[in-house]
């Protein structure tokens, strides 16, 4: 059983789903998953570590609004992967493995980050108008990659969330410095995460960056069982998918 599968499965087991339940590991570290060894995966590494460029140039210190950003492509993978899947469950008749559960879920949950970071950076019309753009090229990219390839598709999204964690313990580290103010969390985070009343923007922060690290394991898994050779359905998603 590999590195990321052992993980996921103790994670299910004891918290059950994400929303909420966050495990302690999760919530108050971050560690990186191996560096990659395979050609393709020193590709996925790099193809990410490439488009982070202009995201710094961009966006600089600016968390929120590239919180904002981060979400819109974070959105993507797992609707289309998700959808992908509940296609070829419906051709061929058979299950997923939880597969098609656990990728719109993710789906689902990077959407609601995009709406709670929404209540707190207010974009401007020309980054609304770029959001526009990048989603419309990376959908139409990640579809066409996830076809040819699903596994390089999966450790893309990997080493994406993995991206999503760095900003996000950079975040956290200007809301401690002072350098961003600590507002009240919006309505729509408490409610989702079932936050404190009085919970705090950096509490919401430290619960996203959970959040994609656990994206983080399901994707890099879902491409190690892909390296294997097998089907995802053979190997089913983590335990509170199905």
């Amino acid at each position: 059983m590999s590195f990321h599968l052992w993980k996921l499965v103790l994670m299910k087991f004891l918290w059950g789903n994400s929303r909420g339940y966050l495990p302690f590991r999760y919530i108050h570290r971050s560690e990186e998953a191996p560096r990659p060894t395979t050609f393709l995966d020193k590709i996925a590494y790099w193809t990410v570590k490439t488009l982070r460029v202009p995201t710094d140039i961009f966006f600089q210190r600016r968390y929120g609004c590239r919180a904002m950003m981060l979400e819109t492509v974070a959105a993507v993978p797992g609707m289309v992967g998700g959808m992908l899947l509940h296609l070829r469950s419906l051709r061929r008749f058979e299950q997923s493995g939880g597969w098609i559960r656990a990728l719109l879920e993710e789906a689902e949950n990077e959407r609601m980050h995009l709406m709670t970071f929404m209540e707190v950076a207010k974009p401007r019309w020309y980054e609304r108008a770029l959001v526009l753009v990048v989603q419309g090229i990376f959908f139409n990219a990640y579809f066409v990659g996830y076809l040819i390839s699903p596994k390089f598709a999966h450790r893309v999204v990997g080493y994406l969330e993995e991206e999503a964690i760095h900003s996000y313990t950079e975040f956290l580290k200007d809301l401690d410095n002072g350098k961003i103010e600590n507002l009240p969390a919006p309505a729509i985070a408490v409610d989702y995460w079932r936050l404190p009343h009085d919970a705090t923007l950096r509490d919401v922060v430290v619960v996203v960056r959970a959040d994609e690290a656990h994206h983080r394991d399901v994707n890099h898994y879902a491409s190690d069982v892909h390296y294997q050779g097998m089907d995802l359905k053979k190997s089913p998603a983590p335990l509170g998918y199905h």
